[in-house]
């Protein structure tokens, strides 16, 4: 077996690139099963194309074949002009002599040839990894399985959905928020709407965190964000894909002309019997970008919304604070969190602040945690998507405060922190926070309730706390940034401050029972106070966040 591998690179040796190249060609163009390329033959190629210079038109016409066969796409060519096509689109891509690239049209089913600057300035850099991924996606849109009959009622109703979608966000609103970008990605009835192009798939931008006009210093603490100066924007393709059981799908416009209001502010719609429809064995898909960790209540609540149910043995089921750990865009730590853990996760703040978040894993790994990854949601009717959005900022909302707490995981390894917080689960939509306060030698309880996208309130429960604005003001703080370590950390200095102050002769000290903010703030107190108190003094941690044997 050596002797014929060294004889096989004395061979190859001898020859150059080119003639290595065209040899992988003519095997990957004789395959034994047509639909399946052979795999190393595919890698082989690649590998040869990233070396290999795109200095003439035949070496542009095999990487252009290249991604076309890796997207399952034709590929055909016809003088300089090279075509990647599907049933219902194609890619119209003319050569230079010299390998460059003169101009890139797009062509849906149906319709004539439109000039791409996108797709041509990513050819003309020779981009084609990028070229390659965006034209995944725009294939995405339009790789209807079915029969040709059927691809083509599903691409008509698509379109027909697309166009209603984007009178319904043209509708008028009363704006919350002063930033009008951010005030239509996150209150928009159909969120930011990026009309779909020929060569861009229908795209609505639903959720965001806050972060502008805000100190650079705080940015990589909001909401577990990877980068400081870009927020994690939730997107949504606007799709349709085969289903198992039919729907009603729309072959005509749904709104009336011209579209109107009803008086809480919904779109109104056509009655069915009023609209065109057809039965097909399909549904339209909501495409989430980035895939959302959903609990199993929000699930359900998205099925009800639309009445297609989404099968179960779809999802992944696992605790939401895992979900959210594994998928966080800061996260450095490698592997999977075991499950009935406490697992720890370090913060660290300007200014030298540590924070150390624990999540107890018999906390959440009771049934009403229960949480999966959604990747598409499915729906039939543009009534639904108003609705559908709502539903997923509210889940986005709970995750982007759970995972501001426990990212960025690692890089607070090796850090001393006397900070520790234990986060457990209230309700579905709710969860607490206990810390020991830094002016008494005594446990806090903060309540977080996310009502809705809109609607966060904080509660703090604990001997001296009987201010209502000091809660408004937690609940500002908390929506403003929506993290729970800055809103802490704004906590902690409130509370350093009224420490050190002195006190007012004509504001008496308060007792306990005084002050306690309620039979229900003990209730709190108490419980995190045992179980906190048990954690700090039972066990150590290590710097890879988990926490090892009791001492």
């Amino acid at each position: 077996m050596e002797s014929r591998i060294s004889k096989l690179h004395l061979k190859f040796a001898e020859k150059t690139w080119n003639e290595t190249f065209q040899l992988v060609r003519r095997c990957m163009d004789k395959p034994k099963d047509q639909s399946k390329p052979c795999e190393p033959l595919v890698r082989s190629l690649e590998r040869l194309q990233e070396v290999f210079n795109v200095s003439s038109m035949n070496t542009m016409r095999y990487r252009l074949e290249a991604i076309a066969k890796k997207q399952r796409m034709g590929f055909h060519i016809t003088e300089a002009t090279c075509y990647l096509t599907t049933d219902l689109l194609y890619l119209e891509v003319v050569l230079l002599p010299g390998g460059g690239v003169e101009e890139v049209k797009v062509a849906p089913h149906g319709g004539s040839p439109v000039p791409s600057e996108s797709f041509l300035q990513l050819l003309r850099a020779k981009h084609f990894a990028e070229f390659s991924m965006k034209l995944a996606g725009l294939f995405a849109q339009y790789n209807i399985p079915g029969d040709n009959e059927i691809k083509f009622k599903l691409f008509s109703s698509l379109q027909f959905l697309g166009k209603d979608l984007e009178k319904i966000s043209q509708l008028p609103s009363v704006p919350k928020d002063s930033d009008p970008q951010m005030d239509m990605i996150n209150n928009g009835r159909i969120g930011c709407l990026i009309a779909g192009k020929e060569d861009t798939p229908l795209t609505i931008q639903f959720h965001t965190t806050p972060t502008a006009g805000m100190k650079t210093s705080d940015r990589p603490f909001l909401s577990g964000e990877a980068n400081p100066t870009e927020a994690l924007v939730h997107a949504a393709q606007v799709t349709v894909g085969i289903s198992d059981v039919t729907h009603q799908l729309q072959m005509a416009s749904v709104l009336p002309q011209p579209p109107q209001l009803d008086p809480q502010g919904r779109p109104v719609f056509l009655p069915s019997t009023e609209a065109p429809h057809e039965t097909l064995p399909a549904c339209f898909l909501l495409t989430l970008q980035p895939a959302v960790p959903m609990m199993s209540s929000f699930v359900n609540k998205l099925s009800q919304i639309t009445a297609v149910a989404i099968p179960d043995v779809d999802l992944q089921w696992a605790p939401l604070p895992k979900l959210l750990t594994r998928r966080s865009p800061s996260s450095n730590s490698p592997g999977e969190i075991p499950d009935q853990r406490d697992t720890i996760f370090t913060v660290p703040l300007p200014g030298g602040v540590t924070h150390r978040y624990v999540l107890p894993g018999a906390a959440w790994e009771v049934p009403s945690q229960r949480a999966a990854v959604a990747d598409s949601v499915p729906f039939t009717h543009p009534a639904h998507v108003p609705a559908l959005l709502e539903l997923l900022r509210h889940q986005c909302a709970i995750n982007a405060l759970l995972r501001s707490c426990i990212a960025p995981q690692g890089d607070g390894a090796g850090l001393v922190c006397d900070l520790h917080f234990e986060v457990l689960p209230e309700s579905e939509t709710s969860f607490s926070v206990t810390f020991h306060r830094p002016d008494t030698d005594s446990l806090a309880v903060l309540l977080v309730n996310v009502c809705d996208s809109n609607q966060i309130t904080c509660t703090l429960f604990g001997s001296g706390f009987g201010d209502p604005s000091l809660d408004e003001y937690l609940s500002t703080v908390m929506k403003r940034f929506m993290s729970v370590p800055v809103t802490l950390r704004t906590l902690y200095r409130k509370l350093e401050e009224t420490a050190s102050a002195p006190l007012s002769p004509g504001r008496p000290a308060t007792t306990e029972a005084q002050s306690d903010h309620s039979a229900p703030s003990r209730r709190h107190r108490d419980r995190h106070q045992r179980r906190l108190y048990r954690w700090m003094f039972s066990h150590r941690t290590t710097n890879s966040g988990q926490l090892s044997e009791p001492i």
